[in-house]
């Protein structure tokens, strides 16, 4: 270690709490001796502790209330309301039309603001409340608003979940913690159904209330009681995070800077505006988007699940129950799928080999209509989301740096890949029931497309790895921002910046 890393620099910034230059630069240990290992250990396991679970509660409530919709349907939501078949389709796709457009601004104002945790917490209660308010509409007119308006808040969630483990996390360990935070939405499927289950057996015509209103009001109030919780329990930023002070905060930096080669900070010309007219530019960018779109398309059954299990041909309490099961395995396999993503660091196989899954579940719906076949395809559909899982893990890191531009990436990519759910909407038609015959030949194309794509992703990234073997392509500011957090020379910062690799 160098002797600027063993001196206490004191620096005035322009910049607030979010600076390199603000931490206090003492004396860290050495990469990969006992003490340094131990004391990241102590970080990572602190954050997983506290950081974690809130979100995973946060996930698991947000697919609920998101498929409540579903779930009182099967309990005379539709007829109450008296809504047709293209009306229910409008009120699930309108959701898209707002949650689609809100993703890019709502990441990039995340990346400037300097307070994600009363973002996040904010937005649950918003979009609990609205979800609540489902359980007093009257009409059309009514549920076609909240659920308009329930795509505002919800914007926040998975975008922001994703940004914010990536500004902790390392590449090595993002995807792991990514899986077990998306493993809460596809157990929300499993949880929702039983909660669902219990209610709507139980509560229809207490105080004169339909079961299904019952439904939006208990599981709104849960959602808003989190959100408050959220408030307190989740992080900042590594450089403003009160509960994350002294060594902890500069190692939270510096492990960041040297699992990139450069520090994970925006300078300042990278303004969330800048951010977002790099993403646009990148064609990368945009195929990942259409990737992502294709993708959504061929799983957008997740909105018609509870409906797919009553073609079984059970009461409404046992189809939701039948609903658990694929939704607890693939929120199993999710977390093993990321751990060997993790350790193997391979991208493609991991993510697109679960679609063909999903294609082999809609070729047995397409060949028969035997209980236990269908059954067990509807198992393999619900698989795809442990790919889906991994896709915005693989936008991170295959665009890491300036944070601006990921940001506003990860906001394009979910937010025109969302289009998918929106066409969904519709693909599913009633009519096509129960076979759905039609539904599965669009989504199974769907799959084929979002393959296609996926492929010429890991191809354009075998490439860029070949192009950093030539030439460390490495931008000089955020590598003096990394030699300075290191204790390093620039000139070794530089050797380092040349082991960064994408990951495919």
């Amino acid at each position: 270690m160098s002797k600027m890393a063993e001196e206490k620099t004191d620096v005035s910034v322009e910049h607030e709490e979010n600076t390199v230059s603000e931490v206090d630069l003492g004396r860290l240990a050495e990469v990969g001796s006992p003490e340094r290992l131990a004391a990241e250990r102590k970080l990572v396991r602190k954050l997983d502790m506290r950081l974690l679970p809130t979100i995973f509660v946060i996930f698991i409530m947000n697919y609920i209330d998101r498929n409540g919709i579903t779930t009182a349907r099967l309990q005379g939501f539709q007829q109450d309301l008296g809504l047709s078949d293209l009306q229910y389709s409008v009120v699930l796709s309108i959701l898209y039309a707002s949650y689609c457009p809100a993703q890019i601004p709502s990441n990039m104002a995340l990346n400037y603001l300097k307070r994600p945790s009363w973002y996040i917490g904010c937005c649950v209660i918003g979009w609990g409340l609205t979800s609540a308010l489902t359980g007093v509409t009257k009409g059309y007119s009514g549920v076609l608003a909240t659920r308009f308006f329930i795509g505002l808040p919800e914007v926040v969630l998975y975008l922001t979940a994703i940004y914010l483990l990536s500004r902790w996390y390392t590449k090595k360990e993002l995807a792991f913690r990514s899986a077990i935070l998306y493993s809460g939405l596809l157990l929300s499927n499993a949880f929702g159904a039983l909660m669902a289950a219990g209610i709507l057996s139980n509560m229809d015509g207490k105080r004169g209330i339909r079961a299904w209103r019952w439904l939006f009001y208990i599981e709104g109030s849960i959602t808003i009681f989190i959100g408050i919780i959220s408030i307190w329990a989740l992080p900042d930023y590594p450089g403003n995070t009160t509960w994350i002070v002294g060594d902890e905060r500069r190692l939270a930096l510096v492990r960041l800077a040297e699992d990139a080669g450069e520090a994970d900070q925006d300078t300042a010309e990278d303004t969330p505006l800048a951010g977002l007219r790099m993403a646009v530019q990148d064609p990368l960018v945009w195929t990942f988007a259409f990737m992502t779109t294709s993708q959504l398309l061929g799983l957008s059954f997740v909105s018609f699940f509870p409906t797919l299990t009553a073609t079984l041909g059970f009461s409404t309490t046992i189809s939701l129950l039948l609903a658990a099961p694929p939704w607890l395995l693939a929120g199993a396999i999710c977390c093993l799928n990321a751990w060997h993503t993790d350790k193997t660091g391979e991208r493609f196989f991991h993510i697109t080999g679960w679609w063909w899954a999903v294609m082999v579940g809609f070729i047995i719906s397409l060949c028969t209509m035997n209980t236990g076949a269908r059954y067990f395809s509807m198992f393999l559909m619900a698989l795809g989301y442990v790919g889906f899982a991994m896709t915005l893990v693989w936008v991170s890191n295959s665009i890491p740096r300036p944070p601006a531009k990921r940001a506003a990436a990860i906001g394009m990519v979910n937010g025109i890949g969302n289009l998918g759910n929106l066409m969904g909407s519709y693909v599913w038609k009633g009519e096509w029931g129960p076979e759905y015959h039609q539904s599965m030949i669009v989504s199974l194309c769907a799959l084929a497309l979002s393959s296609a794509l996926s492929f010429g992703i890991r191809q354009h990234l075998i490439h860029r790895n070949k192009q950093l073997e030539r030439d460390a392509m490495a931008n000089e500011s955020r590598v003096r921002e990394a030699a300075i957090l290191e204790g390093i020379t620039f000139e070794q910062a530089l050797e380092k910046r040349k082991g960064f690799r994408y990951l495919y």
